[in-house]
């Protein structure tokens, strides 16, 4: 039976005690450091109920080795040991790189100790005797504080990021669509690493964020990094974290997203060195924060996406060929929107009532005329030049000239009569023969007298 079933058991006033201290004990792995046998059963016994993993360590150096094998969210630690005090200890683990919370247990506080415990980064401080709810409120406080550091560290990032994280579903029905959404429902349920690829703008954002959210991490964090806007001389302890100072840790986007899907974009812009150090990563699934001494080990789906030709970049010697052949596991190709113009017509509909409402304007009519030269545009830009074009036009009350239009049919009428949908499609394959009728008869599957008639009906 899993250790979950098994807590559940135990609970039931199980479900009583994750109300009274929250629901994040059940996925934190804790070790426990005290001399005294007693000291470590009891809070064993406390413990291992709650907790998703529950070790035992009599001294400070079991500690250590420990610690070199496995990552911990929370030490609970003694301070009065044999040889040294917990505070030294945790001083010394701090330089080599230990990552988790702490929790200070003693029987002999005194205000210096307190200070101390405070500047080396101790989360909390418990006073000897303590009762069972005292360590479970300190151990439940410690855990939601590092969870609420996450989620603004990562809300954080994001906002740095410019604030333009891709958001939204993969829209539209168009054969070339529906290939990648058929790909992306392959690769749910598995642990496979996904290289995205395609134009700028062409959406591979939105589709690695929507295969996060079919996935079974989907409420674990998603990590976006844009490789290319992290200076070159700060991404690896972006990425990684580092050790710093004497007895300080800053965690990296590496951990922070642990448990969850990190996604590198523009990947072909990373540093030969990250490259290395990415390659190991991917390899043994621990990563070595910078100035650290150990590795931690590392729960995460990797995803990749970028607009340049990795071969290319591997012949010219700018990107790591054994790197390349480990991202490169499945190749999701995210097509333009010229090779979906079906979609145009949704894209621009959902664009102007997302826009409307988010900046509290009137939405514009979209009448057949201004549908029309939407769908006829090669749109170089892809979805992005199409999106920045609608919300340009919210704010300035007008579609730009170019796109400007006076028809008469307007709303749902214009989206799905059939007489328009038919015009905007065979007029996007004539744009895409360059006028060649009788090449775009043959890829409509229709005469060339029907492509005639059709036009001379539209005045072409």
């Amino acid at each position: 039976m899993s250790k979950p079933a098994v807590a559940q058991q135990q609970a039931d006033p199980a479900e009583k005690a994750r109300d009274d201290y929250g629901e994040n004990l059940q996925f934190a792995s804790v070790l426990i450091i005290d001399d005294e046998p007693g000291m470590r059963n009891f809070l064993t016994k406390i413990l291992e109920p709650r907790v998703k993993r529950v070790e035992q360590a009599r001294s400070a150096e079991q500690a250590a080795e420990i610690l070199d094998l496995a990552h911990f969210d929370l030490v609970i630690l003694d301070n009065v040991m044999p040889g040294k005090t917990g505070l030294d200890w945790l001083t010394e683990q701090r330089r080599v790189g230990l990552f988790a919370d702490t929790i200070m247990i003693t029987a002999y506080a005194d205000l210096d100790t307190a200070i101390r415990a405070l500047r080396t980064g101790v989360a909390d401080f418990v006073l000897k005797p303590f009762r069972a709810n005292q360590i479970l409120n300190a151990v439940a406080r410690a855990l939601d504080r590092k969870y609420l550091r996450r989620e603004n560290f990562l809300l954080k990032h994001e906002l740095s990021e410019g604030g333009q994280a891709a958001r939204g579903r993969l829209l539209g029905n168009s054969p070339a669509i529906q290939r990648v959404r058929d790909v992306l429902a392959k690769l749910a349920p598995t642990p496979a690493s996904v290289l995205f690829t395609g134009a700028s703008g062409t959406g591979k954002e939105i589709a690695a964020r929507t295969l996060h959210a079919m996935s079974d991490r989907a409420g674990e964090p998603f990590v976006a990094v844009n490789c290319a806007a992290v200076s070159p001389d700060h991404i690896a302890e972006e990425l990684f974290g580092v050790v710093e100072g004497r007895d300080r840790t800053r965690d990296g986007l590496f951990l922070h997203a642990d448990g969850g899907t990190l996604f590198l974009d523009e990947v072909a812009q990373l540093p030969e060195q990250v490259q290395a150090g990415l390659l190991r990563v991917l390899e043994d699934r621990k990563i070595r924060p910078l100035g650290a001494e150990r590795e931690i080990p590392l729960n995460l789906r990797f995803f990749f996406a970028t607009n340049a030709d990795l071969q290319a970049e591997v012949d010219a010697g700018r990107f790591r060929a054994d790197l390349y052949h480990r991202i490169n596991v499945v190749n999701v190709d995210m097509p333009s929107l010229a090779d979906r113009s079906e979609d145009i017509v949704e894209l621009a509909a959902l664009f102007m009532s997302e826009f409307s409402r988010a900046l509290a304007l009137p939405a514009l009519d979209l009448n057949e005329e201004i549908l029309l030269k939407l769908s006829r545009y090669d749109w170089p830009g892809n979805v992005r030049e199409l999106r920045n074009l609608v919300e340009r036009s919210v704010i300035l009350g007008q579609f730009p000239e170019e796109f400007a239009g006076h028809g008469t049919v307007t709303g749902q009428e214009a989206i799905e009569t059939l007489a328009l949908v038919e015009q905007r499609h065979i007029m996007s394959v004539l744009d895409a023969c360059d006028g060649n009728r009788a090449e775009a008869a043959r890829r409509l599957g229709v005469s060339r007298k029907t492509v005639d008639r059709k036009c001379a009906s539209w005045g072409i």
